[in-house]
């Protein structure tokens, strides 16, 4: 019997953090963990390319480990820095888009609630997020860069609150 595994995204257009976290009996465990990059030269890389690249690298993941759902943060503009959601969108975009061609359940979960289901802050510092991840999934080490322990924490959160909602 397949154990169900969650595919949890932190999309980006230059890294997109992933990491992949099976239900086990004994609790939730790392199958994989990692980034897709954009090439060394992204600033200057075109934004299809950029795109491409992380699709192509998150069918790859899929193709992989099989997961049951892609869980992913919501999209969050500060109307300071509206770009940053636009091209945050556009990674998403591609993310979205291989899950659907995979048959893959996605489900979102707003930032505040993914820290706050993992540290018990929705204020938590991203050095708070790496460590609960590192304490949550007994690894050795704390994920690094961030936008793993945030892909982690996506993942982890969509676990307890699937874990609640059982009868």
């Amino acid at each position: 019997m397949d154990l169900p595994r969650i595919l949890g995204v932190d999309p980006g257009l230059h890294i997109t953090g992933y990491g992949v976290v099976e239900a086990r009996p004994a609790g939730p465990f790392v199958c994989e963990a990692g980034v897709i990059r954009s090439s060394a030269d992204a600033k200057k890389e075109h934004m299809a390319s950029r795109i491409l690249s992380v699709y192509n690298g998150i069918v790859e993941v899929i193709e992989e480990f099989r997961p049951s759902v892609l869980a992913v943060e919501q999209l969050y503009a500060h109307y300071k820095h509206p770009r940053t959601a636009i091209l945050m969108g556009h990674a998403r975009g591609a993310l979205l888009l291989a899950a659907a061609q995979k048959g893959l359940e996605v489900v979102s979960y707003n930032a505040t609630r993914v820290k706050k289901t993992i540290t018990g802050s929705g204020r938590a510092a991203k050095d708070q997020v790496q460590r609960t991840i590192q304490r949550e999934l007994k690894l050795a080490q704390a994920p690094d860069p961030p936008d793993v322990a945030d892909a982690l924490a996506v993942a982890l959160c969509h676990y307890y609150l699937q874990k609640h909602a059982l009868p």
